[in-house]
């Protein structure tokens, strides 16, 4: 009974084991795939290659082309995370809020049209001085 968990618990390390492995490999090829697809120095019949390579001897490929081409890999991984970023930054610029100055000349427009009272545009230019 003793010999039956060991073995069950063996049995259960290896496959734990097992699963991380593959795992693992699945991600990294999975990673080289996107990056031969991101990369524009290649041809399209070097991808192709690459790709076949990468569906028939995944393991050996895979690391061939981090050794071959990792250095590169990081690169466009960073200028694809910083293209982001800044597409990101020039999003939240066009629609955040004014700044406190464009607040209080529109509010100030506004007071001079008429639309708003001295006590209105008093209560909007303390409101923008205070989301400095």
């Amino acid at each position: 009974m003793v010999g039956d968990i060991w073995t069950w618990f063996w049995n259960f390390v290896l496959i734990c084991l097992t699963t991380f492995i593959f795992i693992t490999a699945l991600m990294a090829v999975i990673s080289v795939i996107v990056d031969l697809f991101r990369d524009h120095t290649l041809k399209g019949w070097q991808k192709a290659i690459w790709f076949i390579f990468l569906v028939f001897v995944p393991f050996l490929s895979t690391l061939v082309y981090l050794i071959a081409r990792g250095r590169g890999m990081s690169e466009r991984a960073v200028a694809q995370q910083k293209a982001a970023q800044d597409a990101t930054d020039s999003y939240i610029r066009g629609v955040a809020q004014n700044s406190p100055v464009d607040q209080i000349a529109r509010a100030k427009s506004l007071l001079e049209a008429g639309d708003i009272t001295p006590e209105e545009y008093a209560a909007l230019k303390k409101s923008a001085l205070a989301a400095v």
